[in-house]
């Protein structure tokens, strides 16, 4: 097999042979003959005194001088230089310098071609000589001989009398420098200052509510304020008393919910008298109140017009039913407090 590699300028071709190919007859009536040349080199691509087993080594030679159009034609060592050195990577070249030539005269250049090799059984092994074919831009053919290398490949040196088998050594630890955790350091700060900040943000947005709870009015006067804002019969027109009769039992539910402690805003009608039927609330005032939450859920849901007295008589019912219970807790409130300072004093007369 023959491949042949082009080099601009110069227009110098190598090729890759078993052996050598067979040249025509043309080609052997002008091959002028053997040539001895120097340049062959043997260089270990690992830097050490000595060539120890499995190390890798670039064999080849240095040509100077080459005319433009020569080709070149490498030997193949494909199988192996010889026996016991293996060949790793075929044939490269690199040109080392170009020279163009003066006025018309042909260019030149200096090469470098090599292989690498490498060997894995200790010993001494004698390189085969580096034969290589060179046609020139004439016509005539040579060949150019490049003597060959002693290559030494040894082991490491095991000493038997005192060699002892050691176990696997643990991954190497390196102490660790301030500069490498001074990240991790500063983050953490960072993370530390975040979650102050949080905390103090949490605490005063608890205070604040806390403090707007505290002065927040009692449930029946925000119940009297709401339902005062629905009074006038410009919220009685038909298309408004669904608006109108929300507003007011929600301003009921909302104030059930903070005397009576259920929740009535999710409660129905039905559920919620059931649960005041338990209470003391006034017979009168209780079907008063629940004829008003019946009414508003035929507004709501059934599409009842309610009539203007009926319409009148919402909100006072309201007012009435929230002035009446809130009354009647202010009203326990004092009894509990005059028994227990009745009792206080009991004590203390007995005490003398």
């Amino acid at each position: 097999m023959k491949v042949f590699l082009k080099y601009v300028p110069l227009l110098l071709a190598a090729a890759v042979f078993s052996g050598f190919s067979s040249p025509s007859a043309g080609d052997i009536s002008r091959q002028a003959g053997k040539i001895d040349m120097d340049g062959l080199f043997l260089e270990p691509l690992q830097q050490r005194d000595s060539v120890l087993i499995a190390d890798q080594l670039e064999y080849g030679f240095v040509l100077d001088g080459i005319t433009e159009g020569t080709s070149l034609a490498f030997p193949d060592y494909s199988n192996g230089l010889c026996e016991g050195v293996e060949l790793v990577s075929g044939w490269k070249v690199d040109t080392l310098d170009l020279r163009k030539g003066r006025k018309g005269s042909p260019s030149q250049m200096d090469i470098r071609a090599r292989v690498t090799v490498t060997s894995f059984d200790e010993g001494e092994y004698s390189l085969p000589p580096v034969s290589v074919l060179r046609y020139l831009p004439d016509g005539t053919a040579d060949t150019l001989f490049f003597g060959g290398k002693t290559l030494e490949v040894k082991t490491v040196p095991v000493d038997t009398a005192t060699f002892v088998i050691h176990d696997i050594k643990g991954q190497m630890k390196y102490p660790v420098t301030f500069s490498e955790i001074l990240p991790y350091l500063g983050g953490g700060i960072v993370l530390a200052a975040l979650v102050i900040l949080a905390a103090a943000l949490i605490r005063r947005y608890r205070r604040k509510s806390s403090g707007a709870d505290a002065r927040r009015d009692p449930p029946h006067i925000i119940a009297l304020r709401k339902l005062d804002g629905l009074r006038g019969n410009k919220l009685w027109a038909p298309d408004r008393q669904k608006a109108f009769y929300s507003g007011v039992t929600d301003a009921l539910r909302e104030y059930i919910v903070s005397r009576y402690g259920i929740s009535a805003m999710e409660m129905t009608t039905a559920e919620i008298f059931r649960y005041l039927s338990e209470k003391d609330v006034p017979e009168d005032l209780y079907a008063e109140v629940k004829e008003l939450f019946e009414r508003s859920d035929y507004v709501k849901f059934a599409k009842y017009v309610a009539s203007d007295e009926e319409n009148a008589s919402a909100v006072p019912s309201a007012v009435k039913f929230v002035t009446m219970t809130y009354r009647q807790e202010v009203d326990a409130d004092a009894v509990s407090g005059t028994h227990s300072d009745k009792a206080e004093a009991d004590t203390n007369s007995e005490e003398e």
